[in-house]
């Protein structure tokens, strides 16, 4: 079933995919064709996660929600809470993502020793490819900018490759004004961890396309080759000691993967990786983020 504010638009789409029903957005809320979908993908813009989430639990209805989950932390725990009864699971499409997987993997087994410093870093120029009244850029919808579109990437891929919180972050941000007058054009953080590890992270609305992610340990590095754009190469080099090696796995629909893993956990009761608090403990560090950025001072984080 598909659900869009212009059904008759979306006949073709529907046709093409073999989709038997579609609903505009007040049918969806008022629980039309409940009985078409057992799960679905909130993919609205962010200020309405917490609408269709919530509409979609109290129907019984599993959810995959887009990151971020929500605007604000508080916001985002409403969806968790509504969805106790339902798997939820944050789409953080990384997480399933064979090479990032890979990653997570030498760096639990120490092949390049104790991570010390991550550099990771997402910028993608966004009016190549929106207009300037894209909800994008309006605070009210999506929360924020560059770091709540993009910067989400870093946060969390890192978070879950050391596999440990952050407990302060420092952050500058910076627009030129014009369509980005009221958000963030580009951001600049770093996270500090318990393991006493650092994390330097950058984004950016207005800078050419590029993504890049890079571990350095005691003993060696990883280097996943553009991680974030969502067309990952899968390929990683990684050094250990005065060993070089090259990984290339198998190409892979990032977006088919995370859907795939969703239905598992829904058919066999599984909870999932990313799920509501993974979405709720980033929405923390963006925030705390903000404030460091509005403040000039490093913020601690619980």
């Amino acid at each position: 079933m598909l659900v869009t504010s212009s059904p008759d638009r979306a006949a073709a789409v529907a046709e093409e995919y073999d989709v038997d029903h579609v609903v505009d957005y007040d049918g969806f809320l008022a629980g039309n064709r409940t009985d078409a979908y057992d799960g679905v993908y909130v993919a609205a813009p962010n200020a309405f996660h917490g609408q269709y989430a919530t509409a979609a639990a109290e129907f019984g209805t599993h959810v995959i929600c887009e990151k971020p989950l929500e605007t604000t932390p508080e916001r985002a725990r409403e969806i968790v809470d509504a969805c106790a009864d339902v798997t939820l699971m944050t789409a953080y499409r990384l997480q399933t993502e064979p090479t990032v997987r890979r990653a997570r993997e030498l760096v639990r087994e120490g092949v390049i020793g104790d991570v010390v410093q991550v550099h990771g870093g997402f910028s993608h120029p966004l009016l190549e490819h929106a207009g300037p009244d894209t909800w994008r850029l309006d605070p009210a919808l999506a929360g924020g900018g560059a770091l709540v579109d993009l910067g989400i990437y870093p946060l969390n891929t890192i978070r879950f490759l050391l596999d440990c919180e952050p407990m302060g972050v420092y952050a500058t941000t910076h627009s030129s004004g014009g369509p980005f007058a009221d958000v963030e054009e580009h951001v600049a953080f770093q996270l500090e961890y318990e393991t006493g590890a650092t994390a330097s992270c950058t984004a950016s609305f207005d800078a050419h396309a590029r993504s890049a992610l890079e571990l350095v340990g005691t003993e060696g590095m990883i280097d996943v080759e553009s991680p974030f754009g969502g067309v990952v190469p899968q390929e990683m080099v990684v050094e250990s000691g005065d060993v070089r090696m090259e990984y290339t796995g198998p190409p892979i629909d990032e977006v088919r993967e995370e859907f795939d893993y969703f239905g598992y956990c829904v058919l066999t009761g599984t909870d999932p990786e990313p799920d509501g608090e993974d979405g709720v403990t980033d929405l923390r560090a963006i925030e705390a983020a903000y404030e460091s950025a509005e403040t000039g001072r490093r913020v601690e984080l619980e």
